[in-house]
């Protein structure tokens, strides 16, 4: 079933009761940035607002060629990955709007998955990836959802993808978290893959967070490092990251670059302001370019990381 709603219900279904630290209202980092015919990121703000409870219903919206701006409401069961095209805003209702047994991939080779947000949705037990961001897409904003275990990736970024920002999200015991870039053989990505990673809570979450490959620049900022399995950053096939005011907790390997990790080449990256407790150093090296030349950002201390991160992250927050 689907139900239109008027913008003042809207905002009153999302003027929930809010967490000390207030949700952005608007995407930052890269997903803000002009470029690629955009001036920044608005999703579906221009289309109908309609309200959706099942599968069927968020794919038939999701992959309209209109703007449209998705309410989940509950829990939704998908059977497979539901294709997200260009405009579209999917915002989850409350705190318990869920999206379980599938994900959502943003874009095909012949309809981009351009100008999306995505927030405010727990991902559970995907068949596939809970989100793919592939096929050239740009400017899309992933803020404030939460990831539980899957089969494959929690969030993947590939494919000549590119303006992208992931903020405020729970990685609840997650394996493959964050890959960036499609594969080491994949160099079609260089040029593309600038993501920015901010104030997200990677908790009892294994490995990619992210692993990136040929990006540049990569902003990996004031994120909580919260008991990791195998390693937090990884830097390969020439790609830069900035990695600054992050707190690794229980990290062995907080970061691979210099040396390359796996079967992939070295990576450069520049590391500052990070604190580590109970965990290794970050291997760092090289130049990269910086964030702040393309957009502005307001840094908050590293040993103020997890208590910021974690009164704010996750669903129910916006």
């Amino acid at each position: 079933m689907r139900k239109l709603v008027s913008a003042a219900a809207v905002t009153a279904l999302l003027l929930l009761p809010q967490p000390a630290i207030a949700a952005a209202a608007t995407a930052d980092g890269f997903a803000s940035v002009a470029g690629l015919g955009l001036t920044g990121t608005t999703g579906g703000a221009a289309g109908p607002t309609v309200t959706v409870t099942t599968s069927a219903d968020l794919a038939r919206y999701a992959g309209a060629n209109t703007p449209y701006t998705i309410l989940v409401s509950g829990r939704i069961s998908a059977g497979g990955m539901i294709t997200v095209v260009a405009n579209k805003s999917i915002l989850g209702v409350g705190a318990n709007a869920e999206i379980t047994g599938g994900g959502l991939q943003l874009g095909t080779t012949t309809r981009p998955g351009n100008n999306v947000i995505i927030r405010n949705i727990r991902f559970s037990n995907a068949s596939d990836d809970s989100i793919s961001v592939t096929n050239s897409a740009h400017h899309v904003w992933i803020d404030h959802n939460e990831f539980l275990p899957g089969y494959d990736g929690s969030l993947d970024i590939k494919r000549k993808s590119t303006f992208v920002t992931v903020s405020w999200n729970r990685f609840r015991g997650t394996d493959k978290t964050m890959l960036l870039g499609h594969s080491d053989n994949y160099r079609e990505d260089v040029g593309y893959l600038k993501v920015t990673y901010h104030h997200n809570w990677f908790e009892g979450s294994n490995q990619r967070h992210p692993r990136v490959r040929f990006g540049e620049p990569v902003h990996v900022y004031n994120n909580y490092y919260d008991d990791i399995g195998l390693y937090g950053i990884a830097s390969t096939e020439n790609a830069g990251v900035v990695a600054e005011g992050n707190y690794f907790e229980n990290v062995a390997f907080p970061c691979y670059s210099v040396s390359g990790y796996a079967e992939s080449n070295p990576g450069r990256l520049v590391q500052r302001a990070n604190a580590f407790v109970n965990s290794g150093s970050c291997e760092a090296g090289g130049t990269v370019a910086e964030p702040s030349g393309y957009y502005g950002y307001q840094l908050d201390a590293a040993s103020s990381v997890p208590s910021i991160v974690t009164a704010g992250s996750g669903v129910g927050r916006i």
